[in-house]
């Protein structure tokens, strides 16, 4: 088992970040941290909701050396307090920011949030933008197989191969949706561009016809 030692006394807005009763609180987390693991109990330490997103670096290292580096656990943080009903938004860049610099659990937002009780829509928003948020920073962060996943995805879609690319993406069916919406076949292009400028299908046969004529040179018999 785990304590989850939470923080009555983080930040509920910008101007809260960062004050000297949230770090005070902070230091009593990493006490009370040091005396449970003492005992032999593991602990999480839960921090601030609403930080700027320039202080959202020195807020992950202060948690990390008061609390000898139990694994910190965030709300976003919200990175400002105009955009009601986006917040799964404006908490997910400070949620990227966070895990960059050391945090190892997000609590995901919803577009609900400061507003009323979340919908089944509104929490589906709230975990795919904070599997956003995790995934990208676990990518920035180079850890092992992170990139494998999007690596994945660069091929599929170089080859434009459809099928592959709605397996591989997190939200298939949307991808899907969206790609059907103008254009009903799977085709070799896409309709940013339409057919007949398609970068990725023109590079394509650029490079056929190249390989087709290096190999029809190999096999020509010699004069």
């Amino acid at each position: 088992m785990a304590y989850s030692l939470g923080d009555g006394l983080r930040p509920g807005c910008l101007a809260d970040a960062s004050d000297e009763a949230q770090f005070a609180e902070l230091d009593t987390l990493g006490e009370l941290g040091r005396r449970a693991r003492a005992a032999g109990v593991q602990t999480i330490i839960e921090g601030p909701g609403h930080v700027p997103f320039d202080q959202i670096e020195a807020n992950m290292k202060r948690q990390q050396a008061v609390c000898d580096g139990a694994p910190f656990y965030v709300l976003g943080p919200v990175v400002t307090d105009v955009f009601p009903g986006h917040d799964h938004i404006t908490s997910a860049m400070g949620a990227l920011a966070a895990a960059y610099h050391g945090a190892s659990f997000l609590c995901y937002v919803t577009p609900a949030e400061h507003l009323g009780l979340p919908t089944p829509q509104d929490v589906k928003a709230g975990c795919i933008t904070y599997k956003i948020a995790a995934h990208a920073a676990d990518v920035a962060r180079k850890l092992p197989g992170a990139r494998d996943w999007d690596d994945a995805m660069a091929d599929a879609r170089g080859s434009l191969d459809w099928k592959r690319q709605f397996e591989l993406a997190f939200d298939g069916d949307a991808a899907r949706t969206i790609r059907h919406r103008d254009l009903k076949e799977e085709g070799d292009y896409c309709s940013m561009c339409g057919r007949q400028w398609c970068a990725v299908r023109i590079s394509r046969e650029v490079t056929e016809k190249i390989v087709a004529q290096q190999e029809g040179g190999r096999s020509s018999p010699s004069t």
